[in-house]
């Protein structure tokens, strides 16, 4: 009996490791190897660019969308372009009111779903691209999303969030997301989106339901759902300062956590094997690693602390635990932990966010609508690392325009 309870306990510890590291290791290590050797074609510049259609939706956004408006202006896109703001507040609805740009006011707080779906019913274009205000985008960033057009599988365009963060604390999350994009691209779909820079087909977009909280990853599952593709393409990237402080980012995550939760428990027919092509995607990059593996890893805690009295297994075990806790505390205090210690902190920072996410699932805190302070103006970042071959001159900060200067009659004139 002493001898199948040892056998037990390993299998449950066993399957709870693997489940603990399932998401940051194990399904990485499964894309990665999946894409080994795929390398997708560089979509053909069009010979006659597709229409844009730009929607900013902004809440309180005042001191920032002047210079977003300004970038959008300068671009070098060569197709016909418009820009719609759907601003929910009248400071930043007059903020926006320029020549060539449509500001769309409602004079009550829609939430981003609602924005965003008053945004596309506007749109005159074919091709939709959402950003947000305080998102510098790339030099090319929308020629890039826009020559994958061409081909007609593709659905939408999902761009690369980069984060000015020269301490590499915050950007290493969106280096290892990124990574994760480019090799469920390879393999033929990503469900990896970012609103700082998603552009889509028009015709395919369903109107979002206005209680989600997770606009973005609602609309690439729609895109999904109809059979079309969602591609990554590094090019079309943006830019955002780091959050100041993790007590807002651990607000931000957390609330994201819980929304992906509920649009999968809403969208669970997706979780079905073969559902999708990107079902294994919904269990390793979204459900996974969000909630089971970090459940997981609080079980293992707990069970280690009994065994440590015999087992040196389990000592070490809590000690690299410990270890990283102290990691993500410094993180959390604003302190740079040294090192290695730095990833180490962000897994740990991670794990405690998901917790936290699932926390606030179950307690039905997944609000579509959040306090939000007025942005303000920051200082120009200095530089986000830009993909390779890519022009430097994209990192610019939130209050600096980017792109090539062209004339602002680029933009299609709707009046305000």
């Amino acid at each position: 009996m002493t001898g199948a309870r040892t056998i037990g306990r390993g299998a449950a510890v066993a399957a709870l490791g693997a489940v603990t590291v399932y998401g940051h290791v194990l399904y990485p290590v499964y894309i990665g190897l999946r894409s080994r050797g795929l390398e997708p074609a560089t979509p053909p510049e069009p010979e006659i660019w597709p229409g844009l259609s730009v929607v900013v939706s902004a809440y309180r956004e005042s001191a920032v969308i002047g210079t977003k408006l300004d970038e959008l202006a300068g671009t070098d896109y060569p197709g016909p372009m418009e820009v719609i703001v759907v601003a929910d507040d009248p400071e930043t609805a007059e903020a926006s009111r320029r020549t060539g740009v449509r500001v769309l006011s409602s004079g009550e707080r829609l939430g981003k779903a609602r924005a965003v779906n008053r945004g596309v019913a506007a749109a005159s274009h074919e091709i939709v691209v959402l950003t947000d205000a305080n998102a510098v985008l790339a030099p090319g960033a929308l020629r890039a999303a826009a020559r994958h057009f061409t081909d007609e599988t593709v659905g939408a365009v999902a761009g690369e969030k980069q984060v000015d963060d020269p301490d590499g604390a915050q950007g290493f999350y969106w280096k290892f997301e990124s990574w994760l994009k480019r090799c469920e691209s390879a393999t033929g779909a990503t469900i990896g989106v970012v609103g700082e820079m998603l552009a889509f087909r028009r015709q395919a977009f369903r109107p979002l339901p206005a209680d989600t909280a997770v606009d973005d990853a609602w609309l690439a599952l729609d895109i999904l759902e109809g059979g079309l593709r969602v591609v990554y393409e590094p090019e079309a990237y943006s830019i955002e300062s780091a959050a100041p402080d993790y007590t807002g980012e651990w607000e931000r995550r957390t609330r994201i956590v819980a929304g992906n939760l509920d649009m999968l428990w809403r969208r669970r027919a997706t979780l079905v094997p073969g559902a999708l092509p990107v079902t294994p995607q919904l269990w390793g990059h979204r459900l996974v690693r969000s909630s089971f593996g970090p459940v997981a890893h609080v079980v293992l805690v707990a069970m280690a602390v009994p065994a440590a009295r015999h087992s040196w297994a389990a000592r070490v075990f809590l000690a690299g635990n410990a270890a990283g806790a102290a990691s993500t505390a410094a993180l959390m205090t604003g302190r740079t932990p040294p090192g290695p210690s730095r990833l180490v902190a962000q897994v740990f920072f991670l794990q405690a966010v998901a917790l936290g996410g699932v926390r606030r699932f179950a307690a039905r805190d997944r609000p579509a609508v959040w306090p939000k302070p007025d942005r303000q103006p920051v200082a120009p970042p200095s530089g986000a690392g830009a993909p390779d071959g890519a022009d430097p001159a994209g990192s610019a900060g939130s209050t600096g325009s980017t792109g090539s200067a062209t004339s602002s009659s680029a933009l299609t004139s709707a009046g305000s």
